[in-house]
């Protein structure tokens, strides 16, 4: 019997295949005002951030400070690319399906993109009532303050829980929450989860034997 009582993943990465689409509308904005950067930097300082430490590293690329429509403009965009090709993680709706166990979703994006993205990939009624978004309570990783909201909420011990993550900053988060977290190494550009997460995979047919 597995030890977990609950497991909270990750949106981004985790749950749904929005990181390419994103990032690359980051990447394509930053270079509209000359940070002239590519997909793979974007994967490498993006990946797993929230906004404003974006903004921050984009500012720094070109000694400017971005307008303060930047944000509002970035989420137009990507909104209007996620509705165009939105995908669920190969694997995880039979992951979902097969689990005996709670499960919940704890992501840095604002509560409407989390539920935009997952009802565009066919997760949203897997997680109706059981999101956990950084922006309700404005923390955000690697500050743990969302895996124990989410723990909480959920009614479990940080002990009783297991994290998913794809992003290192998700990874330190659940580790100074207290919690084990097992990261999904699909797209781990910097090659950082092994050496930080309990355990990694990256299958996300492998979860359930790993659970």
């Amino acid at each position: 019997m597995s030890k977990y009582k609950c497991i909270i993943f990750d949106c981004d990465g985790v749950l749904v295949d929005s990181e390419p689409i994103s990032i690359q509308i980051l990447v394509d904005m930053a270079n509209s005002y000359g940070a002239n950067i590519d997909l793979d930097y974007g994967m490498k300082h993006f990946k797993g951030s929230f906004m404003t430490a974006c903004i921050e590293n984009i500012s720094a690329l070109i000694n400017q400070s971005l307008p303060n429509s930047f944000q509002d403009d970035y989420r137009t965009q990507s909104f209007e690319a996620f509705r165009k090709g939105m995908k669920p993680v190969e694997g995880i709706k039979n992951v979902l399906n097969n689990l005996n166990i709670p499960f919940c979703v704890a992501s840095s994006g604002p509560e409407n993109k989390i539920k935009l993205n997952l009802e565009l990939s066919g997760l949203l009624p897997y997680f109706e009532n059981k999101i956990f978004s950084c922006y309700a309570i404005k923390k955000w990783k690697p500050d743990p303050a969302v895996f124990l909201w989410a723990a909480k909420t959920m009614g479990f011990k940080q002990s009783e829980c297991l994290v998913i993550e794809d992003s290192i900053s998700g990874v330190k988060a659940a580790k100074a929450g207290g919690f084990d977290v097992f990261g999904f190494t699909a797209h781990d550009y910097n090659n950082e989860l092994e050496k930080e997460a309990t355990k990694t995979f990256s299958n996300m047919n492998e979860l359930l034997g790993m659970i």
